[in-house]
């Protein structure tokens, strides 16, 4: 058991990781400004061992007495995205940076930091590890980016460079590629690609949340290193990503035309090898995703869900 501080916990991540979470008798606590409107955690306010606060992660003084009272913290409270942080920069970088700095330095070196970042922050490369350069391009990698170099300066750390995420989760978001590829088969039967061959990887929400669980669970071994955790079957591209979720709705058409660009020119094949010499194994395929993806889409009849 342990007392753990989730910020951004009612968002896309948090609503899956923190049922989770009690599941396992820690205490948690999340701070959350519900800027989504969201009331994705509603189901667990009748457990004792979970307690909530509306606040800004970025204001010190609602921060500092959780900070102090937590053995663990996982830090998801973001702006995620390149659109989102090009849209408002000033929100995105007080949010994604400064307060992840103001949050360490009040930190003893016995209190784990989870943190999530990016593998975005690769930008266009090969054959990714974590001893790859690093060439974000975006705000929100080049942000992400920073927080990893302070955070490993921290005694007691883990960084989980994530895969781009997809899933079914309380506090839906549609902007997520898998996601909104499969929201676009579902309901326009039709999708114009841009870049089609441009590569990454994925991981479903569920499977961050048992990483976040792994790590919690063998953090004296872990500790003080950087991940890289994706799903390492699912480096594939835009076109191939078509080809995967047809295969579930034969109806499904799409086309390559150059109409845009990655913000972030996410073009890489990461390795997973790390965290998986650790023992951790992901559960959910890309094909299951998009089995319930679908299923959820039959609920889901607009775009609200997105982050911009």
């Amino acid at each position: 058991m342990a007392k753990i501080l989730v910020t951004g916990g009612a968002g896309y991540l948090g609503s899956i990781l923190v049922p989770e979470l009690l599941n396992d008798e820690h205490e948690v606590t999340v701070v959350d400004n519900f800027m989504y409107k969201q009331t994705s955690l509603n189901h667990l306010c009748a457990n004792p061992k979970f307690d909530i606060v509306r606040g800004d992660v970025r204001v010190e003084t609602t921060m500092w007495p959780l900070l102090k009272k937590a053995d663990i913290i996982i830090p998801l409270a973001a702006y995620v995205g390149a659109p989102l942080c090009t849209q408002d920069p000033i929100g995105a970088s007080t949010t994604n940076k400064d307060a992840i700095f103001m949050m360490i330095k009040h930190l003893s070196k016995n209190q784990l930091v989870i943190m999530p970042t990016t593998n975005s922050a690769y930008g266009t490369g090969d054959y990714c590890t974590e001893e790859s350069p690093l060439n974000p391009i975006s705000l929100y990698a080049k942000d992400k980016v920073e927080v990893e170099k302070q955070l490993m300066n921290h005694a007691n750390s883990i960084s989980y460079r994530l895969a781009t995420v997809f899933g079914m989760s309380p506090r839906m978001r549609l902007d997520l590629l898998v996601n909104d590829f499969t929201y676009r088969a579902v309901n326009d039967s039709a999708l114009v690609l841009f870049e089609s061959h441009f590569k990454r990887n994925y991981i479903h929400v569920r499977d961050i949340t048992l990483a976040f669980q792994h790590a919690i669970a063998n953090q004296k071994t872990m500790s003080g290193e950087v991940y890289n955790v994706g799903l390492s079957e699912a480096n594939v591209s835009k076109w191939e990503l078509c080809e995967i979720i047809q295969k579930q709705l034969p109806n499904f058409t799409f086309m390559q035309a150059e109409v845009g660009v990655d913000p972030d020119q996410r073009n890489y094949i990461v390795s997973n090898e790390k965290i998986e010499s650790t023992g951790f194994q992901t559960k959910y395929s890309l094909e299951t995703g998009i089995k319930e993806l679908i299923k959820g889409y039959r609920m889901i009849r607009n775009t609200r869900y997105g982050n911009i």
